[in-house]
């Protein structure tokens, strides 16, 4: 019986490690695909700026291209970008206080990887 009941605490401390493990993987996956879009915007906000106001531009609005200008389309890419960088921020928030949950378990269960 003694032995069931460790084997049964270890199965148990594996799976919450295994959730606590996988939890911080989703969110360093969301941080880089987050990265990435920011990047994106970037590059579109730096090849926008130095162009005239009243130049023709497209953009891809929920799968439809959209005539606009330059002076149209650098706000709303700005504020697309702006969004991301909180979004970003919020995300390594939550990423930074899951890990250090996860490490508060690991010593107050004593698993050690």
């Amino acid at each position: 019986m003694a032995t069931d009941t460790a084997m049964r605490k270890q199965q148990d401390l594996q799976t919450q490690y295994q959730n606590h493990k996988s939890t911080l993987q989703n969110l360093a996956q969301k941080v880089g695909e987050i990265e990435g879009e920011i990047e994106e915007h970037k590059l579109v906000l730096d090849t926008l700026k130095p162009l005239p106001e009243d130049r023709t531009c497209f953009r891809l609005i929920n799968g439809v291209l959209v005539q606009r200008t330059v002076k149209e389309v650098l706000p709303a890419l700005q504020a697309n970008n702006d969004g991301l960088k909180q979004v970003l921020d919020g995300l390594m928030k939550q990423y930074k206080t899951r890990e250090s949950e996860m490490e508060r378990w690991k010593k107050e269960n004593k698993v050690q990887v």
